[in-house]
């Protein structure tokens, strides 16, 4: 005579169809009074049993798997339409087309489940042969947030893409910055042009592209108060910036910049040509006056650059802030106020990222002693 299972044990049957053992047991009921049956199968009994038991510690620990079928494509379509709502639409954009392009085509189909370590090393180290590592960090980022998305909602037990280095991609193109002579033949260029305005202010403050395209007339002073004690010069407010909040790119970016004799005649020219705009008004506008967006910037940049006797897609905006840091370095300006002007939270920012600009101050000591010990001859 067979011994009665005990409540909770489950059952077990043979199934004939798929030739395998099924074992079954009730982890509960939904609100509706349904049941909840957890199953497990194997070619034996123990099999069976212990699939089974892997099934409840996995709902017990609540890790239940109950979308078995989700993909890596369904984890990323489902970040992309709820998990970007803080993010501008440029933003989105952007995400959207490396997650279609560079994801999806090649991990998409993959169950999330079934995605391993391996799959997103081989992946990862596949896509460092054609794009940068800026490039790779980001994939790697995208798809390291949907499934950490899907973990959160029991759709996956783990993210193995948190346990992925990611590999160095190819170089992109580095960074450089104009000389002396190229600078002021890019000014002289500028003249008579749409962009001169915004040319000038960005190579002689070092503003950011994004800030700029922010600013006010609310936020100029062309005039300052050179009465007062101190006197106070002309300048601009980079308070705020094109990103989707608002606010600029960190704390420390927000500042008030002095403008050089040459910016405020360059505003003051463009004031007039906008008509004494109001306040409220963007500084910098389209010859419809909507506000500029990078490719408005960059297609009236190239053939300023191109009458400057430069290569024009060579060149893009970013580098006349380039340009800024090496021209004060250059004339020896230390490492601790560009860091300030430019709105760096630290000089550890401005040596890393603008380390081709920076002129090798280690070696000012030895010049230094030189000429003090050459006069003492």
């Amino acid at each position: 005579m067979t011994t009665r299972r005990a409540r909770g044990e489950g059952g077990l049957h043979w199934d004939e169809s798929r030739q395998r053992w099924i074992a079954t047991v009730t982890v509960g009921y939904t609100p509706a009074g349904k049941r909840i049956v957890r199953k497990g199968s194997g070619k034996t009994k123990t099999e069976a049993r212990t699939k089974l038991r892997e099934k409840i510690r996995d709902y017990e620990d609540g890790l239940a798997l109950v979308h078995d079928g989700q993909t890596v494509a369904d984890a990323l379509t489902d970040w992309l339409t709820y998990g970007l709502s803080t993010q501008s639409e440029n933003t989105k954009a952007n995400y959207e087309t490396l997650v279609r392009s560079h994801i999806v085509s090649d991990l998409g189909a993959r169950k999330l489940r079934d995605l391993s370590a391996t799959d997103v090393d081989r992946w990862l180290l596949d896509k460092s042969q054609h794009l940068s590592t800026r490039t790779l960090r980001l994939l790697h980022s995208l798809l390291n947030r949907a499934v950490n998305r899907a973990m959160a909602r029991d759709k996956v037990k783990r993210n193995v893409v948190a346990l992925c280095a990611v590999p160095t991609g190819r170089v992109g193109r580095p960074s450089k910055s104009l000389t002396l002579d190229h600078a002021k033949a890019l000014l002289t260029a500028a003249e008579g042009s749409s962009l001169h305005a915004y040319i000038v202010v960005t190579l002689l403050t070092g503003a950011r592209t994004e800030e700029l395209r922010a600013l006010t007339w609310a936020h100029v002073d062309l005039t300052g108060k050179p009465y007062d004690d101190p006197p106070v010069p002309p300048s601009i407010q980079v308070w705020r910036s094109v990103r989707a909040d608002g606010d600029t790119k960190t704390k420390k970016s927000r500042r008030t910049l002095a403008l050089p004799a040459r910016c405020v005649t360059a505003l003051t020219t463009h004031h007039e040509r906008q008509g004494e705009p109001p306040a409220a008004r963007l500084v910098f506008t389209t010859a419809a006056g909507t506000a500029l967006d990078r490719h408005n910037v960059l297609r009236a940049f190239r053939p300023v650059v191109a009458k400057a006797g430069l290569d024009p897609p060579g060149w893009t905006p970013r580098e006349l802030r380039h340009s800024f840091v090496s021209l004060l370095s250059d004339s020896g300006v230390s490492i601790e106020q560009i860091a300030d002007l430019c709105g760096h939270s630290g000089t550890s920012v401005t040596e890393s990222v603008y380390r081709h600009q920076l002129r090798p101050v280690l070696l000012s000591g030895a010049v230094v002693m030189d000429r003090i010990f050459d006069a003492e001859a």
